[in-house]
């Protein structure tokens, strides 16, 4: 055991991805607060060094990590090592009790706190974009602290980057970037707004199983006992010149309802109306949406 590792202690598995696992962990020593321990193996050529991907996502918590914002997953410490046949570098984040999936599966009465898009408003004011929103990269503490976590797809944002198209959850991908189109700060406010319907639904806005199915899901008239969908297909002059994808008026109508969730009140329907406006110009920015009449009143 090295020095960094004997500084905590691990108690259990609880996350696994393409490159490595996460543990809850306990500190060793008088503190001994409860972590989480992000592991990852590369086990390509060692001397390759780090992915870009992995050396992007430590910069940018570490930047972010000097503005300690509450909204944010705190990265307390990152350790590299050479190990056969390849590379390990664990990341230590402060432990946070369960993510939005899981909570919306027990749907406890106290609901959830109205604080998520506020962490959005620091992200982008600091030109950082997360690219990954969803339901299980929202986290949620038993004193009722909503953190966003995940930041391996997230990129500092400027006018001459290029951005893949290979970003977002399909569930929670916004049509820009469905359309293969260039796309901004923006695709956060429709992923905010899917997850924001689903806190209401129980269950995800627009399930897909691809790209374009995922967009028809999106440009459907469809009245439900729950919901409306109401998005509907935008007039041929809306749609990204340059998308490689051609308009078809077979996916949907353009005389829709303009109500989102019959169940919601008049200031949710207008404020998830604006989260899932169809051009990205159109869409609330997260620095608008916190004087919106409902994240701002009491």
């Amino acid at each position: 055991m090295d020095d960094f590792t004997s500084n905590y202690e691990i108690l259990a598995e609880i996350g696994k991805g393409a490159y490595g696992k996460v543990y809850k962990a306990r500190e060793v020593g008088h503190k001994q607060r409860l972590l989480a321990v992000k592991k990852l193996n590369i086990s390509s050529d060692p001397d390759a060094g780090i992915p870009q991907f992995m050396i992007r996502e430590v910069a940018l918590l570490r930047k972010l990590g000097y503005f300690n914002h509450p909204n944010v997953v705190k990265l307390l410490d990152v350790s590299a090592s050479l190990k056969k046949p390849g590379l390990d570098l664990t990341l230590v984040f402060e432990y946070i009790d369960q993510d939005l999936s899981s909570f919306l599966s027990t749907v406890p009465e106290d609901g959830l706190s109205r604080d998520k898009i506020k962490g959005l408003d620091f992200l982008h004011t600091n030109t950082v974009i997360h690219r990954d929103l969803k339901p299980c990269n929202v986290l949620l503490s038993s004193r009722g602290e909503v953190k966003i976590a995940d930041f391996g797809l997230a990129r500092i944002y400027t006018n001459r980057i290029a951005l893949t198209p290979c970003v977002v959850t399909l569930w929670y991908r916004a049509p820009e970037v469905l359309l293969h189109s260039g796309y901004m700060s923006s695709v956060d406010i429709w992923s905010a707004g899917c997850i924001f319907a689903e806190l209401f639904l129980l269950n995800p806005l627009f399930q897909g199983h691809t790209e374009v199915q995922q967009l028809q899901k999106i440009f459907e008239s469809v009245q439900m006992s729950s919901f409306i969908q109401v998005i509907g297909l935008p007039a041929k002059e809306d749609w990204p010149k340059e998308s490689p994808i051609h308009y078809n008026p077979a996916w949907g109508r353009q005389d829709v309802s303009t109500q989102l969730l019959p169940s919601l009140t008049a200031e949710e329907n207008n404020l998830l109306s604006q989260c899932l406006a169809f051009s990205p110009s159109q869409r609330i920015s997260a620095f608008r949406a916190l004087d919106h009449p409902f994240l701002a009143g009491p």
